[in-house]
């Protein structure tokens, strides 16, 4: 059985600033490009883009709900694949005999041998 161990991060909120990348909406491709490629070398798969509600602190005795976009990545978990104990393999499947019946039952209706009712 294949393990996956997962790894989320913060989403970019804002673009990165590039030479020919002039609107927000090149530059804002170009940090979620270059995020996607910086844990794509580690071995992780980018799976989604989640947007979750997180619970902060405003002021001394408030707080208030934002919503925080996090990607999440994955990638086969190395360790528990060679120190996992295999399970052992099932014996192979074999039919069972037919089973013989210990005694016969008559025919629930028979048709008469002749044909004409008998008064």
């Amino acid at each position: 059985m294949v393990r996956f161990e997962y790894k989320a991060v913060p989403a970019p909120v804002r673009g990165t600033k590039a030479k020919g990348v002039k609107t927000t909406e090149d530059r804002f491709a170009l940090a979620i490009t270059e995020a996607l490629n910086e844990h794509a070398t580690d071995g992780w798969e980018f799976v989604r883009v989640e947007t979750l509600p997180c619970e902060s602190r405003k002021g001394l005795t408030g707080t208030q709900v934002t919503d925080q976009s996090i990607m999440v990545f994955r990638r086969i978990k190395q360790a528990a694949a060679s120190t996992e104990p295999r399970e052992a393999p099932l014996p192979p499947l074999t039919l069972a005999p037919e089973p013989t019946p210990s005694r016969v039952d008559p025919p629930i209706s028979r048709i008469p041998d002749s044909a004409e009712p008998t008064s």
